[in-house]
């Protein structure tokens, strides 16, 4: 973690212990929520029951859904086991011994599961409880007869004999006990495909957290509560910032008068940064002719996240994907010099990817976005320089927006992979030595690059402690290549370029919902789409409000009246509601003083100025980034 801010990572609530433990924890409770599941409801069949980043996950077959009720019965069963402390025991087993077993049991998935093991590989389940003791189906009876009826409440001894098992590579902590009976919760209940494929069947995913201690679990439901407030669907409908609009098919977003607003400033703020850094913009089109995308490889390696190719004067063309190609194809227009190297171009150049509709969300998971995309061609000899200074404007822009602390990677070469070992070698201690310079720390994800050349990712931490992954610097050999670019170098050779691919925003959709739920849709004044708001008393007031209006239009500033006619504290209501920065009243003493009572979000009411006063006070929050 790259950090320039002055909190401690020992503040953090839910930093813990051991993390090999925490997910030892987590991988168990999935199979203890498993085993309550069958106790409960014994027709249900089980597929899998990974771990996530807060807690883990199982899917389950069953005819009915589960209903929040059932959440609660599974919690009070689940419990159940954990003090029951049983022993939780791994076991290789013999394939076609293992298959037997499954069949008795009428687990399709498990037998599934199995026959995706792939030959050779040493199989083992984890039993809960003792490898002697009953087998499923029986279990469920088993345990049902230990327990009162109709409560399970009551904390019941759970005969040692009796065991629950599935197929896994574990870990797992050793006994039940281990788990702490009030650090774990069950969230919710979703729809699944099983392996994700719609075409398979449909399951029930219940979702769970788990932590070491009940505090820990604590802090995480509050913080979920906070991500819930700072929600940017649920903001950028209250604040009229932009919509999906399903009649026009999902993933699409439509920007609003305000969201558009602020787009505009982001891009204005982008092109300038850019501009200063020494890049050149480029327009480029939607589509092009198929045959480009077969050239760079798409087709071959990327067909599953583009759209279907149409017809235009018997030629296939295919809306864009990715931009490099452009990019690529405007470099090869023209015959370059190692003298005018190294070319910077940058585009926000809107692309369009398939995504299924059930990983769709919001501004994060969309079907048409705007990259703010840069490539740059330049030298070998050149790269560790041209990666420092995106680092360099990476950190600017970045940090302008809020954003302080980072989490740095750096994906050397995975086993299948294109370019020389020289090459790579030399692109992969070119980002070192950048890293080195910029004094950055950064965690090394060994053989996680592109096929096409290692690369540095950075994720920004926000308000709230999330991590988003936003900016991507990667060496790419193959474009070059696969396109044939050239240059003429010194001594009068044609050499290949190297290209360096880059995005900092990410996606401009996908910032702009960070945003929104960084600044919980509170903006610093820079960017907030209505800067001021004017509020008259009355009607009489109405044409010194103009005229104070027409005087911050004429300065810059983004300034509205309200015309709703409400009274004074529905206007102030209204304004808090929709997160106005700053507020003027207009009352008549105003009028004849010709000045504004003010109010921000940030101080309350700071009394009465002067227009100029004001001005001056706010100029210097946007010169700052800061809220008044």
């Amino acid at each position: 973690m790259v950090s320039q801010s002055t909190q401690s990572q020992s503040d953090n609530p839910l930093q813990v212990s051991n993390l090999q433990k925490l997910d030892r924890i987590r991988h168990t409770c999935a199979h203890i929520m498993a085993m309550a599941v069958q106790i409960l409801f014994p027709e249900t069949k089980v597929t899998i029951g990974p771990t996530t980043d807060t807690g883990f996950y199982y899917d389950f077959e069953r005819p009915q859904p589960f209903t929040p009720e059932d959440l609660i019965k599974i919690t009070k069963q689940m419990r159940l086991i954990i003090k029951a402390n049983l022993p939780i025991i791994r076991e290789e087993v013999a394939r076609e011994e293992i298959k037997v077993e499954i069949e008795q049991l009428g687990e399709p998935y498990k037998l599934e599961i199995l026959d995706s093991i792939p030959e050779g590989e040493t199989i083992t389940r984890y039993y809960i409880g003792s490898p002697d003791g009953g087998r499923l189906p029986n279990i469920g009876e088993k345990l049902k007869a230990a327990l009162p009826e109709p409560s399970l409440i009551k904390p019941v001894k759970i005969p040692a004999t009796v065991s629950w098992w599935d197929l896994c590579a574990g870990p797992h902590v050793k006994t039940t006990g281990e788990i702490n009976p009030d650090a774990f919760a069950l969230e919710s209940v979703a729809g699944a495909y099983w392996r994700g494929d719609e075409t398979k069947a449909q399951l029930q995913r219940i979702y769970g957290t788990a932590w070491e201690t009940p505090e820990q679990l604590e802090a995480y439901l509050q913080k979920k509560e906070e991500a819930k407030r700072r929600d940017h669907r649920k903001l950028g409908k209250e604040l009229k910032l932009f919509s999906i609009q399903e009649d026009a098919g999902g993933g699409l977003v439509f920007w609003h008068p305000r969201g558009a607003t602020m787009r505009c400033i982001i891009e204005d703020y982008w092109r300038k940064a850019h501009l200063d850094a020494g890049y050149e913009l480029l327009y480029t089109p939607h589509i092009a002719n198929l045959e480009l995308w077969k050239t760079s490889g798409h087709v071959d390696f990327y067909r599953e996240n583009m759209f279907d190719s149409m017809k235009i004067e018997e030629q296939a063309y295919q809306i864009k994907p990715m931009n490099c190609p452009f990019h690529v194809l405007i470099y090869k227009n023209d015959l370059h010099s190692y003298r005018e190297l190294p070319l910077r171009w940058a585009e926000l150049g809107t692309v369009y990817r398939y995504e299924r509709s059930g990983v769709l969300h919001g501004l994060m998971r969309v079907r048409g976005f705007t990259q703010d995309d840069a490539h740059i061609f330049c030298l070998s000899t050149q790269i560790a320089g041209e990666i420092l200074s995106i680092l360099n404007l990476t950190e600017k822009i970045l940090s302008d927006f809020g954003f302080k602390d980072y989490e740095v990677n750096l994906s050397t070469r995975p086993d299948k992979s294109v370019g020389t070992d020289e090459g790579w070698e030399l692109a992969t201690n070119a980002l070192v030595e950048a890293l080195k310079t910029k004094g950055w720390d950064y965690l090394e994800d060994k053989g996680g690059g592109a096929f096409y050349g290692p690369k540095i990712d950075i994720k920004i931490q926000d308000a709230i402690g999330r991590t988003w992954q936003c900016s991507t610097i990667q060496v790419d050999f193959n474009l070059p290549e696969r396109f044939d670019l050239e240059y003429v170098a010194a001594n009068g050779s044609r050499q290949r370029p190297i290209m360096i691919h880059r995005a900092i925003f990410g996606s401009l959709e996908r910032f702009y919902g960070i945003l929104i739920e960084n600044y919980a849709g509170d903006f610093p004044l820079w960017l907030a789409p209505i800067q001021i708001r004017l509020l008259p008393v009355s009607e009489t007031q109405r044409e010194y409000a103009e005229s104070v209006a027409a005087n911050f239009k004429q300065a810059g500033y983004r300034v509205e009246i309200d015309c709703t006619g409400e009274r004074l504290g529905k206007q102030i209501r209204n304004a808090e509601l929709e997160k106005i920065p700053v507020v003027a009243v207009v009352g008549k003493q105003e009028v004849a003083e010709q000045t504004l009572s003010i109010r921000t979000r940030k101080e309350g009411d700071l009394g009465v100025m002067t227009v100029d006063e004001l001005q001056r006070r706010m100029q210097g929050a946007i010169e700052a980034k800061t809220t008044i």
